[in-house]
């Protein structure tokens, strides 16, 4: 007797992962172009460390508040839907009915096997809603702590990513010499942080590597030329 066992591979992005590409991605390239625009203007690296460094504080800090409200904003507005979804069901139940028909129907169902399944909904109220919500309004209950974790999440990424840019500046005492490591560091950072989220994702991980290295690189050459131009 054989047994044939499937097994599926499949890889689901949390919310935690989504919160740590974010602020990576964004602590890689914006402090990096800090540094490297200003290094085209200013000899001393007191000045671009402090600069890079009030910009990392704030960048992580702006960049927490706004994951905290957007996950804030997608948690009120779950429960919102649901209790007009609620309201629905108790006060146009026929309406409902039809829209599940209709949902059905996508799938291939007919109206005459549908209205088992409504009929059993009918019963269930509560899995009727969240039926509703899943299906018709595309929505799925959120974390209640999703908030939290994810601003604290997508700052301190922002930090760590920032650092590597900053990192020759405060090893070395002449900003042309910490341009040139600063990019070399950050240009791997940027490929190896785009393979790993091409693979996470499910892309063409090399494809990924150097296009997050070409974003990163370009955002910093065009901060040199403005700094230069300006200067």
């Amino acid at each position: 007797m054989n047994n044939n066992n499937h097994f599926e591979k499949h890889f689901t992005a949390t919310a935690v992962v989504r919160d740590i590409i974010i602020g990576m991605s964004d602590g890689l390239t914006v402090p990096f172009a800090l540094a490297a625009g200003l290094s085209s203007v200013v000899s001393h690296n007191s000045i671009i460390m402090a600069a890079v460094f009030a910009e990392i504080a704030a960048g992580s800090i702006s960049m927490g508040l706004g994951g905290y409200l957007a996950a804030k904003n997608e948690y009120d507005h779950y429960f919102s839907e649901k209790q007009r979804e609620i309201n629905e069901v108790k006060t146009m139940p026929e309406k409902e009915k039809s829209e599940v028909i209709e949902i059905f129907e996508t799938y291939g169902l007919t109206k005459e096997e549908a209205k088992p399944i409504v009929d059993a909904f009918e019963k269930r109220p509560e899995a009727w809603v969240d039926f509703m919500m899943r299906n018709e309004l595309n929505l799925e209950t959120p974390d209640k702590n999703r908030a939290t974790i994810s601003s604290i999440t997508i700052g301190l990424s922002y930090i760590v990513g920032g650092l590597i840019p900053l990192g020759p500046y405060i090893l070395f005492s002449e900003a042309s010499q910490a341009l040139i490591f600063s990019s070399l560091f950050t240009l791997l950072a940027l490929i190896i942080f785009g393979y790993v989220k091409a693979k996470i994702i499910g892309i063409n991980p090399f494809k990924g590597a150097l296009r997050t290295a070409g974003v990163g690189g370009l955002a910093a050459a065009v901060a040199y030329f403005i700094a230069s131009i300006v200067s």
